[in-house]
């Protein structure tokens, strides 16, 4: 089942507040048409379907955009600091954290940070440590304080993987 039935929830969600019937969003550097009457979600750039983890993703943040996206903070939370992001930190650690630090480890570069805007007004601060001869590479990823009032911590976990992934 997978998916599905959060995909089925999005699309509902959006529809219960759309006012047209296309929107066009960028995530993640690519721009992706979003058609409602089709229920279908494309890259524009490569004109192929969204895979389904972007999916749920694009349809929640288009929903929280009608709504109204809260404003950016300018502050940095840990993942330990969402709700419920104690609780599945060991989780996000191992499917995203050192993922991204193996990467990174691949690389051999110094200390480094990056702000990704994910979507319009959803910055992401990944930062990378190169380690030394007691500790090895290490990431983090830390999330603008107002990710919660768009995303439920399901979704941010989601999403951190797709950054892992393309990192």
């Amino acid at each position: 089942m997978g998916y599905e039935v959060a995909v089925s929830k999005a699309w509902a969600g959006l529809e219960g507040v759309a006012q047209e019937k296309n929107y066009s969003i960028k995530f993640l550097g690519d721009e992706y048409a979003v058609d409602l009457p089709k229920r279908s979600i494309f890259s524009t750039s490569c004109n192929v379907p969204a895979k389904t983890q972007f999916v749920v993703l694009i349809l929640h943040y288009l929903t929280q955009k009608i709504k109204g996206l809260p404003r950016v903070k300018g502050e940095w939370i840990s993942f330990k600091e969402l709700d419920g992001g104690q609780a599945y930190y060991s989780v996000f650690k191992k499917r995203v954290l050192e993922r991204i630090a193996k990467k990174y480890e691949k690389i051999q570069s110094d200390d480094s940070e990056k702000v990704l805007d994910v979507f319009e007004g959803v910055p992401i601060l990944v930062r990378f440590w190169k380690g030394d001869d007691e500790f090895g590479p290490e990431a983090n990823v830390l999330f603008d304080k107002s990710i919660p009032d768009i995303f439920c911590t399901e979704d941010i976990v989601v999403l951190a993987e797709c950054i892992a992934g393309l990192l």
